[in-house]
């Protein structure tokens, strides 16, 4: 048995120098044929974690994903059938480990794509509103948070961190200003290793020293 509220997931990814979103394309009614967030109803005794993961998985494929709740849109007008209170959650994956992985198992959904957030189509209910929100949110926290690193390899380029950060605040940052303030910030870890199968002038590589960054935000 289901409740009248549902949850919907925000998947984001950077890929070939670009912030997507994972959509949907329905294959029900109210907008089928329309792209729309990954998400369904939550049944009536199910647990809200318990739902989020099952969702998760029946549209996307993926588990064991941390998923951060946004917020609750409840909105009279954003679904036809009246009030239905949605939930939406986000999470932040890197394209390498979930690219062989998203399938949706489910006939609710026919396909399932990546988009660039600069280049969404027309979405169904209110969702283009909620992918609005989760990018707010990256924008207001990215100074303080984990989250251009969550969205890169293991080991990245300077440029690739330049471009997940012009992504997320929706501009051009200069490069000489750019990775002298990321230099100065001691978190970031230069290895002796540099790109490999490209045809250009292979870059140095980087990784995100996690444990200097929380350290030295939990002294500030």
């Amino acid at each position: 048995m289901q409740t009248h509220f549902t949850i919907d997931c925000v998947i984001l990814t950077f890929d070939e120098g670009k912030l997507k979103v994972l959509l949907a394309e329905r294959n029900e009614y109210p907008y089928k044929d329309w792209w729309a967030l990954p998400g369904y109803f939550v049944n009536k005794y199910e647990e809200m974690e318990d739902a989020v993961a099952r969702i998760l998985f029946e549209m996307t494929g993926l588990k064991d994903i941390y998923m951060d709740q946004l917020a609750a849109f409840a909105g009279v007008k954003r679904h036809p059938e009246g009030r239905i209170l949605t939930v939406a959650y986000m999470a932040l994956v890197q394209m390498e480990e979930v690219k062989n992985k998203i399938a949706s198992l489910t006939s609710y959904m026919r396909q399932l794509k990546w988009f660039s957030v600069d280049e969404l189509p027309e979405l169904a209910f209110d969702h283009r509103e909620i992918i609005d929100l989760s990018l707010d949110r990256l924008k207001k926290t990215i100074s303080f948070s984990t989250t251009p690193y969550e969205l890169l390899p293991n080991k990245f380029t300077l440029t690739q961190l330049q471009q997940v950060f012009e992504a997320l605040l929706n501009k051009k940052l200069d490069k000489r200003n750019f990775r002298k303030k990321i230099n100065n910030l001691g978190y970031l870890k230069e290895l002796n290793e540099v790109q490999k199968g490209v045809s250009y002038r292979a870059a140095k590589l980087y990784s995100f020293d996690k444990k200097k960054f929380q350290k030295q935000f939990s002294q500030d």
